[in-house]
């Protein structure tokens, strides 16, 4: 190894030095151009056309109307018969028009046949069977299930045999009654055995830029896509359009100043990007702008995951645990399945004698972003054990939660 020391403060031209972004000036004043702000010659306007159910079949698409409209320069279908939905507002049709309202209007013209299919939006509860020794139930559990319909005898043989994590408030169950609980239920809920702490959960949460996700397509010649897009990946993303568009990754030229937020969402084209060019392409090489509004861009720009669990865990009294039991579950994988070896963080997963199980759940809601804990979420299952240790802890008083696995 070279014999190498940092240099003095003297001579140092970067370390402890004040450094001035080079961006700074642009974005404080104002003159900076995010994806949003750019209107190329001739662009026209995108509208999309989404599914407004969380799980159903496209039955038929009929855009003859549309195609018809004052305006409309281009439709593209972008699921079409036979495709499977998996989460309202999932995009259906393109239109690409002169200005927004003509998109708009030829939007309502669309006409869909969809079968609508059954669905799973709330992750709550695990996947039927996949934990096996149920814990005890949190109020937000029972709302859930007033939610979901469950039968009110069903509810209260699970109160009977669960217990509950805490004794509701009679506000609460004012709250629950008015939620459509019976008083079968609540009576249930007022006997029920209490276990405190037994429950811990991370829910989903949704990390929105001020900028949405969008991109402005247009073809140069027939070979050749210029595209401003919003992303956190200039340089990947020719790579990730060359295939759908079937065009060499060298013909495709990424242009972004500024991007106004991404925080991990933002390094794919995503299927607007795709088909903004298709719609391009259409409209005779034209520019099109599609940008996700709001709701759209809360809809299906997909969320940070959602984590639950119930934890038991024994210990004596000066902290050592000598039993631990933990079932967890929550969304952010693209199918239901089991990772026993990720169930746990790997300081309590190294213990033998300890129970862990962990089950993805496939809801009918948009695809995980930016932290998919289920493959690389190693800080979210130590927040779940560290919530489950939390309450044992505070009973010991004396210990400090941080040594119990030294």
């Amino acid at each position: 190894m070279p014999d190498y020391a940092w240099p003095d403060a003297e001579h140092r031209t970067l370390i402890g030095k004040r450094i001035t972004r080079v961006d700074s000036p642009a974005k404080v004043s104002g003159q900076a151009k995010y994806t949003y702000d750019v209107h190329r010659p001739g662009m026209l306007y995108g509208k999309v056309l989404r599914c407004p159910y969380p799980h159903a079949k496209v039955v038929s698409v009929d855009t003859s109307a549309a195609e018809k409209m004052p305006g409309v320069k281009a439709v593209h279908i972008v699921q079409g018969p036979g495709a499977n939905i998996h989460w309202a507002g999932d995009d259906i049709v393109a239109v690409a028009a002169v200005d927004e309202r003509a998109a708009e209007d030829a939007i309502g013209a669309i006409k869909v046949t969809y079968q609508q299919l059954p669905y799973l939006v709330s992750d709550a509860e695990p996947p039927q069977g996949a934990a096996q020794e149920q814990g005890p139930l949190s109020m937000d559990d029972i709302d859930d299930m007033l939610d979901n319909q469950v039968p009110s005898q069903q509810m209260v043989n699970q109160i009977q045999q669960y217990g509950i994590t805490a004794k509701p408030t009679e506000d609460i169950l004012k709250m629950l009654k008015s939620d459509g609980a019976t008083d079968a239920v609540l009576d249930a809920i007022r006997a029920a055995t209490v276990h405190p702490g037994a429950g811990t959960q991370t829910k989903s949460n949704y990390q929105k830029a001020l900028e949405s996700h969008g991109s402005i397509s247009e073809w140069t010649d027939e070979d050749h896509l210029f595209t401003h897009i919003s992303t956190q990946n200039v340089s990947g993303i020719p790579g990730q359009m060359a295939e759908p568009l079937k065009i060499p990754a060298t013909n495709i030229h990424v242009h972004q100043d500024h991007i106004g937020g991404g925080f991990g969402s933002k390094f794919s084209p995503d299927r607007w990007g795709i088909y903004t060019a298709e719609t391009s392409k259409k409209a005779s090489g034209k520019p099109v702008r599609v940008m996700l509004e709001r709701d759209a861009e809360l809809k299906v720009a997909g969320a940070r995951p959602s984590a639950y669990a119930r934890v038991k865990v024994g210990a004596k009294k000066d902290g050592t645990i000598i039993a631990w039991q933990s079932d967890s579950w929550g969304t952010g994988v693209l199918r239901q399945e089991s990772r026993h070896h990720q169930a746990a963080p790997g300081y309590l997963s190294r213990r033998t004698g300890h129970r862990f199980r962990l089950d993805g759940l496939e809801t009918e809601v948009a695809s995980a972003r930016a932290e998919r804990i289920w493959r690389y979420g190693a800080r979210r299952r130590c927040f779940l054990s560290h919530l489950g240790r939390t309450r044992p802890q505070q009973r010991l008083r004396s210990h400090d939660p941080s040594r119990w696995f030294c």
